[in-house]
């Protein structure tokens, strides 16, 4: 990676004062002659054939009932800023889900603000413009266009986006000259949050970050479009392991992990989140990142992985293989308890039933399975009422899927687990069962197995519809997938 002349100054002040010099940067300056040397010669590259990104008719629709909820009130959704991974690197940024759900738009230090008209709000898109070549700023500065990139100008991004645009270096003064009421999304610009210090509430911001978070909870059909193809990605990403599933015997669960990784870069803009590539008893751990333990013949893989799409709607899958591509006879009797409880939770799936029904039904026949093998005394609704089964299954059943993998989160509890399915929503159905390696309450032939079966659910008029059926579940069918794979 190569050094820059200079670091960054921040956004508000990175064409007002000088550049900054590096310590120990082996350039200690820049001659007048260079200096003027650079700022001529360059060819006029703006963009004048754009045409609007596909979800900008979604957007504004999605603006105006923010709008319509807020009457008379400034709202501030910010994009967020780099965050720094170690000295001068940057971690990649991504941005908040608030500001890309409601403007298309995903560039660092963006603001969107919606202020109060007489009938409405109007909305500007608060960004840096292009970089300066008269102040050198274009190459001086860390951040500059020689050294990240090419950034749209505010007129590319206003034609994009279909929004109003204007330099997020005047925000600041803007939002402390602001009068009225004000709102913003917490967070993610402290520069932002700062400007607005002594108008704004946390109790007010809340009740804006909650509604953002529940306007999502229906999908529109492009949101149904992204998911999809964000599952697509995933059922490619997961034939890719099965492929090279040798490979990661011969190294580690790290080879599993690079290798659903490649899918999600070439075909998305990354993972939805740490991909869990958890074999052997580490399958019982539900959320193991380190992913560097062996793969070995005879063990069971917990794959948990999604691909994100360039627009940020992630995929949520998981599937529990036999890394030898046959099931064992305890593994068999274990992965085919967890498929039948998906398959009572994905029918109670359905409009108008209750969020927590397929939760409720998947619990109630792995509880049933337990009882029946004695590892918990029944009668089953006993077991229910107390928990005891939780010992071994561990976790709800399913979440909100859509720009977070845990979308929806900050929605109140009468709306998301206590509300009803509505067609449009989308949620993870993965009932699980894990018989931790230690856990002496159940015989020795269990430890260390753990099967997870996770699928993505749209909610649909007349029922539901699995995203990802384009993975095999059923343990019969599994193993011939493998096969087939494997050639």
């Amino acid at each position: 990676m190569s050094e820059e002349l200079t670091s960054p100054e921040t956004p508000e002040t990175e064409s007002e004062q000088p550049t900054k010099q590096r310590k120990n940067g082996l350039y200690s300056g820049v001659s007048d002659e260079l200096g003027e040397n650079m700022k001529s010669g360059w060819a006029d590259t703006e963009q004048h054939d754009l045409e609007p990104v596909e979800q900008a008719e979604h957007t504004a629709r999605r603006r105006a009932a923010l709008s319509a909820r807020f009457p008379g009130e400034r709202l501030v959704i910010p994009a967020g800023n780099l965050k720094t991974r170690s000295n001068d690197t940057e971690y990649p940024f991504r941005s908040s889900v608030e500001y890309a759900y409601l403007t298309g738009n995903q560039t660092e230090d963006g603001v969107l603000v919606l202020e109060p008209t007489a009938d409405g709000h109007r909305a500007t898109l608060y960004l840096l413009p292009r970089s300066n070549r008269a102040d050198g700023e274009f190459w001086l500065s860390g951040q500059g266009e020689l050294w990240v990139g090419r950034r749209h100008s505010l007129t590319e991004a206003e034609r994009l986006h279909g929004i109003s645009t204007a330099d997020v270096r005047e925000l600041p003064d803007r939002l402390r000259e602001a009068t009225g009421p004000v709102r913003v999304v917490r967070g993610y610009d402290a520069g932002v949050e700062a400007a607005l210090t002594d108008k704004v509430t946390a109790e007010r911001d809340e009740e804006l970050r909650v509604f953002l978070s529940e306007a999502r909870l229906v999908k529109d059909e492009f949101e149904i479009g992204e998911l999809q193809k964000a599952v697509d990605s995933t059922v490619r990403g997961f034939e890719d392991v099965v492929k090279v599933l040798d490979k990661a015997q011969a190294t580690s669960e790290r080879y599993i992990e690079g290798t659903f990784f490649l899918r999600a870069r070439v075909e998305g803009n990354d993972v939805g989140y740490g991909t869990i590539a958890a074999s052997g008893p580490h399958a019982c751990t539900l959320h193991w990142v380190r992913n560097d333990g062996p793969v070995r013949s005879g063990d069971l893989l917990l794959l948990d992985a999604g691909v994100e799409t360039h627009t940020l709607y992630t995929a949520d899958v998981t599937r529990t293989l036999p890394v030898n591509g046959r099931y064992s006879e305890i593994q068999k009797k274990i992965y085919d308890a967890v498929y039948e409880a998906q398959e009572a939770g994905i029918a109670a799936v359905r409009p108008g039933a209750k969020h927590r029904a397929f939760h409720d039904a998947a619990q109630r026949v792995l509880t049933e399975k337990l009882v029946e093998w004695g590892l918990v005394e029944g009668p089953v609704e006993r077991v229910l009422e107390l928990g005891l089964q939780r010992r071994w299954t561990l976790h709800g059943t399913g979440h909100m899927l859509g720009m977070d993998v845990h979308d929806c989160a900050a929605a109140r509890t009468e709306t998301y687990v206590d509300g009803t399915l509505e067609p449009g929503m989308v949620l993870t159905v993965e009932p699980g069962l894990y018989f931790q390696a230690d856990d002496l309450t159940v015989p020795e032939e269990y430890r260390g197995i753990g099967v997870r079966i996770e699928d993505d659910i749209l909610v649909t008029e007349d029922g539901n519809r699995n995203l990802s059926a384009g993975l095999p579940r059923r343990s019969d069918e599994v193993e011939a997938w493998m096969a087939s794979l494997k050639g």
